[in-house]
């Protein structure tokens, strides 16, 4: 664990003290767009922040392979050299698209050459464990298509939750943190070597989204683009196949009973199909419901609209930070709920302690439906902007509004935060300041 802590540490530090000079890199090479239609930011930031992430992911492969315990990962496996092969095309990829905007079908086929190098170096799927069947041997073209369709799905999937500042790398750092916990316990707990190199890569992945997350949280200073986008769905997704089709569910019969037993013991995170969906469950079903969203309007699946999940928190009347800060509760409880249930799947507590934080989660979803009124004896101990607001008189030229007229009136402009009728800590009135999502047209 310790040499697992001093790799998560080099992979931080050097992201962290690499991204001040990529910013500055990237402002001199014109890495900055304009502000497009979908855009929440109001000035131009610069992108290109995966430089920095893709050169703490090559530290923390480096400091790892001259540990004493962590060098036999290298040793014995040709996984890690795999993931740096497939991390570099897909960087250098990033890297393109983030100055000049290449075409979405050029790096979907990028994503997928990507992957096949993984494959063609030993990093694929060699079997599936179904439950009441035990382990069904996949043929090499079977395991490929496999492999290759998990790596898109995830890469894209973070790559579309990318629309905050500080979210995606949240949100990957928490789906990685659950997923270290998992593949640390089969390796220590079970003693099987083969899930080694998924422990690695996710302590590199949580190296790389810590280090990086302190320039990018709002109001960010850069932007990880697709070059860093990418990059990090890549690394969640090698761990997610490293471990699931190359660990044996018959090395855990001994512990559980049977090879049966074994599998149905850890259906939870060892289906493929679902391992990606279950640890970043946020990004994928915002994934499919863009993809069903643009296509009932006629649109290309990539064409890019204002209908993510985190636009529409923000339509609701949730401040920047708080939309983020509600994105990584239900990240963290689909993750950790996830790996609760396969340590003990048997346990109601933990079902019940899902429900109930799921509660506590759709409250904060309804948060900026209701107007706070405080007593005016708290008034002292609570925020500006929950006290009741001053009386002011009105202009003497306003008329009042018509019941029925709230859908022809002005738009309302943002106001200050701590402003009367502010809902919440966000700095917008009642009504959303996206007025036409269908208007929007941007890359994803």
């Amino acid at each position: 664990m310790r040499e697992y802590l001093l790799t998560l540490c080099i992979t931080a530090a050097v992201t962290y003290l690499l991204t001040g000079p990529v910013r500055k890199f990237a402002i001199v090479a014109g890495a900055m767009p304009e502000i497009r239609a979908r855009d929440v930011h109001r000035e131009p930031t610069p992108r290109l922040g995966g430089i920095a992430m893709f050169f703490g992911l090559c530290a923390g492969l480096l400091v790892a392979d001259h540990l004493a315990n962590l060098s036999t990962v290298f040793e014995n496996s040709n996984e890690p050299r795999a993931l740096l092969s497939g991390a570099a095309l897909i960087w250098l990829i990033g890297v393109l698209d983030d100055k000049f905007e290449i075409d979405a079908l050029i790096k979907l086929g990028g994503q997928m050459i990507a992957a096949g190098v993984m494959v063609m170096q030993g990093l694929t799927i060699l079997w599936l464990p179904i439950p009441g069947v035990g382990s069904v041997a996949l043929t090499q073209w079977q395991g490929t298509l496999l492999t290759v369709a998990l790596v898109v799905i995830t890469i894209n999937a973070v790559n579309f939750v990318d629309g905050l500042d500080g979210l995606a790398a949240g949100m990957v750092c928490i789906a990685s943190a659950a997923f270290f916990l998992y593949a640390y316990r089969v390796w220590v707990s079970y003693g099987i070597e083969a899930a080694a190199p998924a422990t690695l890569f996710s302590a590199i992945l949580m190296g790389m989204c810590l280090g990086f997350l302190p320039h990018n949280m709002h109001p960010a200073r850069i932007f990880m683009g697709d070059s860093g986008s990418m990059l990090i769905g890549l690394v969640l997704a090698a761990g997610a196949i490293s471990i699931t089709g190359q660990v044996d569910p018959d090395a855990l019969k001994l512990f559980a009973g049977s090879e049966k037993a074994a599998v149905h013991q850890t259906v939870p995170v060892y289906i493929p199909l679902l391992l990606p969906l279950t640890i970043i469950a946020i990004p994928a079903a915002d994934l499919v419901l863009a993809i069903v969203r643009r296509t009932w309007r006629g649109q290309s699946p990539f064409a890019a609209d204002r209908g993510h999940l985190h636009h529409r928190l923000l339509e609701i009347g949730h401040s920047h930070s708080r939309a983020v800060l509600i994105m990584y509760f239900w990240s963290a409880l689909i993750a950790f709920g996830a790996l609760a249930y396969s340590v003990n799947s048997a346990s109601m507590w933990i079902v019940l302690g899902i429900v109930f934080l799921s509660a506590i989660g759709l409250a904060l979803l309804l948060l900026p439906r209701f107007t706070p009124r405080t007593p005016r004896w708290a008034q002292a101990f609570v925020p500006p902007r929950y006290r009741r607001p001053a009386a002011v008189s009105e202009p003497a030229a306003a008329t009042p509004q018509a019941p029925g007229d709230e859908d022809e009136a002005e738009p309302r402009t943002p106001v200050a935060a701590g402003a009367a009728r502010v809902n919440g800590a966000t700095a917008l009135g009642a009504r959303s300041r996206f007025l036409d999502r269908r208007k929007a047209g941007s890359s994803r």
